[in-house]
């Protein structure tokens, strides 16, 4: 099958209403803000897909330390390291706010990927995607200020560059959670987002929604 047939099939492809048609093997639940979805070490048994709401990714370390892995929305899968054999979780998944997320067992995801070309695709492509995004984590990590890098994020965030997005608020996210995810210290985190907002770059005041203009792309690109 051409590429363009092939992305023009999953362009029309609502994984939300497949899983949701799905014979067995599956359930919906609802997670309030803040309350754990799984924890670090528990059994690795099925794979998730949000319906509604964001996920924090969280590692702790053997010394304690904790690190945001990645904040995934509505629409994104987590926990599919269970289709490898992995026995036991990697991260802690986190509801970031009110959270509906549909439970898929494993063996039953299994079938469907076998049965489902277009699911298939639709999450391999997915999968790739994300992997992409991990390698540019690291890049970032190894090459960007830290500056940069919280710039990079926050636009992330916002979903700029998206097809039909435009300047999307961003939930309230801690400063804490922002320099967990660029490696940095609270302090720095709180003195670029004062000097974005200095310079009109972002919009917030207090525990209100993050507003982020295309503006802040001036940081990123400048060398």
């Amino acid at each position: 099958m051409r590429p363009a047939v092939v992305a023009k099939k999953l362009s029309q492809f609502d994984p939300k209403t497949f899983l949701s048609t799905m014979d067995g093997g599956r359930k919906i639940a609802t997670f309030p803000k803040k309350q754990p979805i799984f924890v670090q070490g528990d059994p690795s048994d099925c794979v998730f897909y949000i319906q509604k709401g964001k996920i924090k990714l969280t590692v702790v370390s053997k010394n304690g330390k904790e690190a945001t892995i990645g904040i995934l929305n509505e629409g994104d899968f987590f926990g599919e390291s269970c289709l490898t054999g992995q026995p036991l979780r990697l991260c802690s998944a986190t509801a970031m706010t009110d959270c509906s997320v549909m439970r898929i067992d494993k063996k039953s995801m299994m079938e469907v990927l076998h049965r489902e070309q277009t699911f298939s695709d639709l999450f391999v492509a997915y999968l790739l995607t994300r992997n992409i995004r991990y390698e540019e984590d690291l890049v970032d990590q190894l090459f960007n200020s830290s500056e940069k890098r919280l710039a990079r994020i926050l636009l992330l965030l916002a979903h700029f560059g998206k097809d039909g997005v435009h300047e999307t608020p961003i939930p309230s996210i801690s400063q804490e959670t922002l320099a967990e995810m660029i490696g940095t210290t609270r302090s720095r985190v709180s003195f670029f987002m004062n000097r974005f907002r200095e310079l009109g770059f972002i919009d917030y005041q207090g525990h209100e929604d993050l507003r982020v203009h295309s503006s802040l792309l001036n940081i990123v690109l400048h060398d």
